[in-house]
């Protein structure tokens, strides 16, 4: 009996994932809650713990992050990246995907892509390179750009998990593990999708689009232009600037206030410092770059990321309260699972991504498990950087719906078939890449 209501339960979150997913958005968190809420009233279980650390520190992100965009950052960040990838045009399938990663890292948010969409294009297309080979790459990296920023949702998620007792593995440790795996899984990924697909003078939807006037051929020598004010270049620099203070910070605990507690003097924890830096740089920007603060709660960044928290606080509340009833079991079974391949909790992970589109959900939901289970906290960060690719193995993500679409020359795919779209081989083999990379700088460092 006691077997089968765990099924049941089993199927009360799973049903809630799927319900959430097809809803997407806000809807996640609000399947989520629901899902909890049959837990509860139905099968009496105890509600679990809402991420409420991991929610805050997105809330105090994404209002540094709205203030940055509503005072012309991004667009400066995006101007300073044209650059980059216009001066080596031939180059692109690989410094396209590295601006997008450097980008997401320090936004925190792989939304700062789209700005940069239209100059990956009209740079790869004059240059007579296939423009689906630096934009699909491009959009696979800032997934894995999420585990290596100080300032991402999931990156929340997983210190607060993280950097507690007996763990004690903290941001700047996590960093050490993931920047490193992500940039070599890049440059292999990069290696292979350059190869992806045929020439642009060969691809037939090219050649169709020319032929009926739909699409004129590249013209070289036009420049890309994007704009960028000392306004933008300030907010930028303020907001970067707090990210790099977030990490000295967790590089040296010292520095942070001294609290005394029941177990004697301690830092304040990086929880907590991200919170007050991301609010300062706000209040910064707001004296001296001067926006439009009532216009932050309409910017892209903001609304996405406070979708992001709400998704978060449901899934995850959702994932805790049955994690929580039945935890033995389930460390049990995942522990033998573990011993006796450990790939299956990146699997895990990665499957979590591409149902959930999510990765602060996956992290809160498969990564208390494997800590559980036993595996050393440098593991599991390896693998966990890899598996946020994940979130692109359906061609359902907002960034690579915008990718194809700003693609005019037709060959970046959404596909027919799911798995048939100009995305699944970059992030198939910047996952594994990056994963492989994260569990052998896991042992070297750690």
């Amino acid at each position: 009996m006691d077997g089968l209501l765990i099924a049941l339960q089993a199927l009360v979150v799973i049903g809630a994932i799927i319900m959430g997913t097809r809803s997407s958005g806000v809807g996640l968190g609000i399947w989520g809650g629901v899902g909890v809420t049959v837990l509860v009233f139905v099968f009496q279980l105890e509600p679990g713990s809402a991420p409420v650390d991991a929610m805050l520190i997105i809330i105090s992100v994404v209002v540094a992050a709205g203030m940055m965009q509503v005072a012309g950052g991004i667009d400066w960040m995006v101007s300073v990246a044209a650059k980059a990838i216009a001066n080596r045009p031939k180059q692109i399938t690989l410094i396209a995907p590295l601006m997008a990663f450097l980008f997401s890292v320090g936004a925190g948010t792989s939304n700062v892509l789209y700005p940069l969409m239209p100059v990956i294009y009209d740079v790869s297309y004059r240059n007579g390179i296939r423009p689906s080979r630096p934009l699909s790459l491009a959009v696979v990296s800032t997934g894995v750009a999420l585990a290596c920023s100080p300032v991402s949702a999931a990156m929340a998620a997983m210190v607060t998990l993280t950097e507690v007792e007996p763990y004690n593995f903290d941001l700047v440790s996590i960093l050490a593990v993931t920047i490193p795996a992500a940039l070599v899984g890049i440059f292999l990924a990069s290696l292979v999708v350059r190869r992806l697909g045929a020439e642009l003078e060969d691809d037939p939807e090219y050649q169709r689009r020319i032929a009926d006037g739909s699409l004129q051929p590249p013209v070289d020598g036009a420049e890309v232009e994007v704009t960028s004010t000392t306004q933008g270049r300030n907010a930028a620099v303020i907001f970067l600037g707090s990210v790099a203070l977030i990490v000295v910070l967790g590089l040296f605990p010292d520095l942070r206030p001294q609290i005394d507690g029941d177990d004697g003097t301690a830092p304040i924890s990086m929880t907590v410092t991200i919170q007050l830096l991301m609010f300062t740089a706000a209040a910064v920007m707001i004296l001296v770059c001067r926006p439009k603060v009532s216009e932050v709660n309409n910017s892209k960044v903001f609304k996405a990321g406070i979708v992001s928290a709400i998704a978060l606080f449901g899934l995850a509340w959702l994932t805790d309260t049955f994690i929580s009833a039945h935890e033995d079991d389930i460390i049990a079974t995942l522990g033998e699972w573990v011993a006796d391949a450990q790939w299956i909790f990146f699997l895990a992970i990665f499957l979590v991504c591409a149902l959930t589109t999510s990765q602060s959900t996956a992290t809160r939901t498969i990564v208390p498990i494997g800590l559980a289970a036993g595996l050393s906290p440098a593991l599991i960060t390896g693998m966990w950087a890899g598996s946020f690719a994940g979130i692109y193995t359906l061609p359902t993500n907002g960034t690579q719906i915008a990718a194809a679409n700003f693609d005019l020359s037709g060959t970046t795919k959404l596909g027919t078939k799911l798995i048939d779209h100009s995305y699944f081989i970059p992030m198939l083999v910047l996952a594994l890449g990056t994963a492989g990379a994260g569990c052998v700088f896991a042992v070297l460092f750690f």
